[in-house]
């Protein structure tokens, strides 16, 4: 299975509440390729999760376009979308034992995952022990959930996500409450599965290390995408409506309603407070992109 590109085009979505909406994601712009790794990072409430339902069809975006592949996820039936993740779109829900049966050995574990898949004609189906094999858990099909140790557990949920071959693997917090060799032991899993079968692989984490690991790391702040990391280095993000948010560092010294002038000029960009650097400060100082 080829991985699946994802695209989001100003996307909003607004929980309505009868004490007043809340605007989870407000204009969402985000292209990942075919194959790509990338992490959703940032801190509870910024977005990051409610993107991810939205990218599995667990729900629809209040405003804007969210597509998976070749499909609108807004313009499919519950039907379709049901039947997306039970072939092309694969998710793993935060803590490993919300994606297991604990009673069930690793091998029927993966078998029930695979069943909406294996009605389908023409679909060539991995067999459960080579799918452990995978995630780092060869040999252990009859093995029962509750017999795991955490962090094999956490993996026995990735062999799941995967059990049907998707396209595109959603993972939220699959390190949350792993010790760093149950960390590395998952990252490595899904380095894996993404090497092996170019699958497109998008983690919701809190961990700035696990973003690094994977190599492109797309913060959410007020949901909105705040920042973008590649291979260590950081940058900002002009979204589809022409907006970029500010460096935290850089808010902190200049409050909502601060007045810039924006100086361009040979591929440098400058924020002038009040039209002259603040306090004499150089013009990096202020957040110069170039």
């Amino acid at each position: 299975m080829t991985g699946l590109a994802v695209a989001c085009r100003r996307v909003v979505h607004i929980y309505r509440a009868g004490a007043g909406d809340v605007v989870a994601l407000s204009g969402v712009d985000l292209s990942i390729a075919p194959g790509e790794m990338l992490a959703l990072v940032g801190p509870s409430g910024s977005g990051k999760s409610t993107l991810v339902a939205l990218l599995a069809g667990l729900m629809r975006p209040s405003a804007g376009r969210v597509s998976v592949g070749t499909y609108d996820l807004g313009k499919l039936t519950d039907t379709e979308i049901a039947r997306l993740r039970g072939t092309e779109i694969g998710v793993v829900l935060q803590g490993a034992a919300r994606n297991l049966l604990p009673y069930a050995t690793l091998q029927r574990n993966i078998w029930l995952a695979q069943r909406r898949a294996a009605r389908l004609a023409g679909v060539e189906l991995d067999d459960p022990d080579r799918i452990l094999s995978l995630v780092g858990l060869g040999g252990m099909g009859p093995a029962k959930v509750g017999d795991l140790a955490p962090g094999a557990r956490q993996r026995a949920a990735l062999a799941v996500g995967v059990a049907a071959s998707p396209g595109l693997l959603l993972v939220d917090e699959p390190t949350s409450q792993l010790d760093t060799r149950g960390r590395d032991e998952v990252l490595a899993a899904l380095e894996t599965v993404n090497a092996e079968r170019g699958t497109t692989i998008v983690v919701v984490t809190h961990d700035s290390e696990v973003g690094a690991r994977l190599g492109r790391a797309v913060t959410i702040r007020d949901g909105r995408v705040g920042a973008e990391g590649r291979d260590g280095q950081d940058f900002a993000v002009v979204a589809g409506d022409g907006t970029i948010q500010l460096p935290p560092e850089v808010l902190g010294a200049f409050p909502p309603g601060t007045l810039f002038t924006v100086d361009h000029e040979e591929g440098t960009v400058t924020l002038l407070l009040g039209g002259h650097p603040a306090d004499g400060a150089h013009p990096d100082d202020l957040g110069v992109a170039r």
